[in-house]
């Protein structure tokens, strides 16, 4: 995939100039993981922050009980694992490839070098605040919404609003990105396609028309 294209389509990085996007482009590395494969570890030393060219990859940390909780489904465009610049140089959650995924490295140290450019440095510090924004609507959502609210924000965050969707993620995977239990979410789906509103078959999801527009105002994150 073309890193300039990529950077260009980025809710992160289309609003930095296009020569600033262009000294972006001549760090990135790119890598390809197969579906399951970890990228990084909770506590592991970092030198790189990562930013989605193709696939899915979740984030998660792991409680002392062994329990994985999702932070987020990281799609094309975004970045992660960007702390390593700022803070200590461990990761503090985990990477796996939800699906076969391509990403691009952008190595701490000449990263840094780019964050001494007092332009670049500016822009880049708003892209993370917003970034921060979204993560505590993140945590809002999942302590004020029932599960099937998370879902519709799911479906909304991840794919837009759409009367037919291609989910290349598995419902497990979306159960653990909502913080609802398999059966709990089969559950769901189960009521959803009796009422007539959601029906997911294989990667195949549909909606029925007018869906969007009736859940809009039960979700206060929208």
């Amino acid at each position: 995939m073309d890193i300039l294209s990529l950077l260009e389509q980025s809710d992160f990085f289309r609003a930095l100039p296009p020569a600033l996007r262009r000294s972006v482009a001549a760090l990135c590395i790119p890598k390809t993981l197969r579906k399951r494969e970890m990228l990084f570890l909770e506590g592991e030393k970092g030198h790189s922050m990562y930013l989605m060219a193709q696939g899915a990859v979740q984030l998660f940390k792991t409680s002392n009980d062994g329990k994985e909780v999702v932070i987020k489904l990281v799609r094309p465009g975004e970045i992660f694992g960007e702390v390593v610049l700022f803070q200590e140089d461990l990761y503090p959650v985990s990477a796996c490839a939800l699906t076969a995924v391509q990403v691009f490295l952008l190595p701490k140290r000449q990263f840094d070098l780019l964050l001494d450019e007092e332009d670049f440095r500016r822009e880049f510090i708003g892209m993370l605040l917003a970034k921060q924004r979204f993560l505590s609507e993140q945590i809002f959502r999942l302590s004020a919404l029932d599960v099937e609210q998370r879902f519709y924000h799911f479906l909304r965050e991840q794919y837009g609003e759409r009367e037919e969707y291609l989910v290349d993620v598995t419902k497990r995977d979306v159960a653990a990105a909502i913080d609802a239990l398999p059966e709990t979410l089969s559950r769901l789906l189960l009521k959803l396609k009796e009422e007539g509103s959601v029906q997911w078959e294989g990667e195949s999801l549909r909606v029925r028309k007018g869906f969007w527009h009736e859940h809009e105002a039960q979700d206060p994150g929208a």
